[in-house]
């Protein structure tokens, strides 16, 4: 059986390599220098600015979720941004990605976060179609980036 939990400093490799895997393989844009993914776990591992979390089975990363932390000018409060959430493909369907999810759902709750927001690519229709039966609503909001 596989266990969601916080990422510790030993995951650093691994989840790299995840995390790559999930850069380069499914979303197929450049892969980033190791350094920088490294640099980026050891900030969310502060929990200042983000937290990520792991799925586990048998010592072997199969997964992981990410939440950034920014704010709500119309609420006026804290607020978080699921910006990742991937489980290998071998492991799909397995309930990894419902505990990943129900993990950063109980984190922005418990943490007195006003709500938490889900993004993923607009031809990611996998991640809509479990975003929607998680209870996502999708939003009037377009995403812009330059």
């Amino acid at each position: 059986m596989w266990k969601v939990r916080m990422v510790r400093e030993e995951d650093v490799p691994a989840l790299g390599e995840l995390m790559k895997e999930y850069i380069v393989d499914f979303y197929q844009r450049p892969e980033p220098p190791k350094k920088r993914l490294a640099e980026l776990i050891e900030l969310l591992r502060e929990e200042e600015r983000g937290v990520q979390f792991v799925a586990e089975r048998d010592g072997k990363l199969i997964g992981f979720a990410t939440l950034y932390f920014t704010f709500s000018t119309l609420r006026a409060q804290k607020t978080t941004v699921m910006n990742d959430l991937y489980v290998v493909e071998s492991e799909r369907g397995s309930g990894a990605a419902v505990a990943l999810f129900q993990q950063c759902e109980s984190y922005t709750k418990s943490n007195g976060y006003a709500f938490m927001t889900w993004e993923t690519a607009q031809d990611n229709h996998r991640a809509q179609r479990f975003y929607e039966k998680m209870g996502g609503v999708k939003g009037d909001w377009l995403t812009y980036s330059i």
